[in-house]
């Protein structure tokens, strides 16, 4: 396996800060309803813990997936082809991207991520399972269009986005997230790329609050990282001590939602700002909206893929699905 130094395409400061991050956290403790978007969830802490999350008992997302990903090997096989850029959008599990690229005779492996430590880990981590195999990581923000690197702009492209990340976000930006994708995997230069994407489906209010609330606090502490990160990073002054993990269905819109809940009131500063939060207030922090088949395939047809195969575990928790670029038309 081949493996460069990465490539950094993240927009930082003279103090080397990142300047989307510090953008997004002082717009989200703004609002009345603070909130900040869950992809800054990810730095090298923080995609250690959720690594972690994937262990515990009651996160079934990750052995369901992984289920689908061992049993449906030779389906991905047929359906996909070989010798495709696997362009993986955050990433690589140790245990999910392997089964991919062992199924389908990748030509080459594009890991995307935002937190460069952690990528630059998993694609040499890679790099010892798939001697031969080139890889490319790049360390940039998937949410908007990345430029690939050279080598692998003639081959065609197979998008991969598991553990149903796509749920993260509200539907308006999870369908701009898709389009992004679909000008990343080059859908518009004449080749139709195919995207294998997670998606979460609708179940037990109990089993999804469990997930996210596990009882050896993994994902309580996978939460409260994020205001470490701020105050690491954008010079805060938030009391940890003070805030409390928050895991709750909303069955209107079909989602588990993740708070840090103020336990008295507090104040604080970042990045020179200063804020304020009541006991009891909350700063929103995630979304994992579920799916049903309808829904997942209205989401992606919206952002511009067409889906063309779908799998589901044994437990009918989770869903993969295989989608091509939709074929510009001008009929409806």
């Amino acid at each position: 396996m081949k493996a460069d130094n990465g490539i950094a395409l993240v927009d930082r400061d003279e103090q080397g800060i990142d300047r989307a991050f510090r953008a997004d956290v002082l717009a989200g403790l703004r609002q009345q309803q603070k909130a900040i978007p869950a992809r800054w969830f990810y730095d090298e802490e923080g995609s250690r813990l959720f690594e972690q999350i994937t262990q515990v008992a009651e996160y079934y997302p990750t052995r369901s997936e992984t289920e689908i990903l061992e049993k449906r090997g030779t389906e991905f096989a047929d359906r996909i082809g070989t010798g495709r850029a696997v362009v993986e959008f955050g990433s690589g599990s140790s245990v999910k991207t392997p089964l991919v690229l062992g199924a389908i005779d990748p030509g080459a492996y594009v890991p995307l991520d935002i937190s460069g430590d952690f990528l630059r880990e998993s694609a040499a981590a890679l790099a010892e399972k798939f001697p031969g195999l080139p890889v490319y990581p790049v360390e940039a923000d998937f949410m908007r269009r990345v430029q690939l690197p050279d080598e692998v702009l003639p081959l065609k492209k197979l998008g991969f986005f598991p553990g149903s990340t796509i749920g993260n976000m509200v539907p308006r930006t999870a369908v701009d997230l898709l389009r992004s994708m679909r000008a990343t995997l080059g859908a518009d230069d004449g080749e139709r790329p195919m995207l294998l994407i997670g998606m979460d489906l609708v179940k037990d209010s109990e089993v999804l609050e469990a997930a996210y609330d596990d009882a050896d606090g993994v994902t309580a502490a996978f939460n409260k990282n994020l205001a470490v990160r701020i105050n690491r990073e954008l010079g805060g002054t938030i009391p940890l001590d003070a805030l409390a993990h928050e895991a709750v269905w909303n069955d209107d819109l079909a989602r588990v939602e993740m708070h840090l809940r103020a336990e008295r009131d507090i104040t604080f500063e970042v990045s020179g700002e200063r804020f304020s939060m009541r006991e009891g207030q909350t700063i929103h922090t995630e979304n994992s909206h579920k799916f049903t088949r309808r829904s997942a395939n209205t989401l992606l047809l919206a952002g511009g893929w067409t889906p063309e195969a779908r799998w589901v575990d044994s437990g009918k928790r989770f869903s993969l699905i295989l989608a091509r670029a939709t074929e510009q038309r001008e009929a409806p």
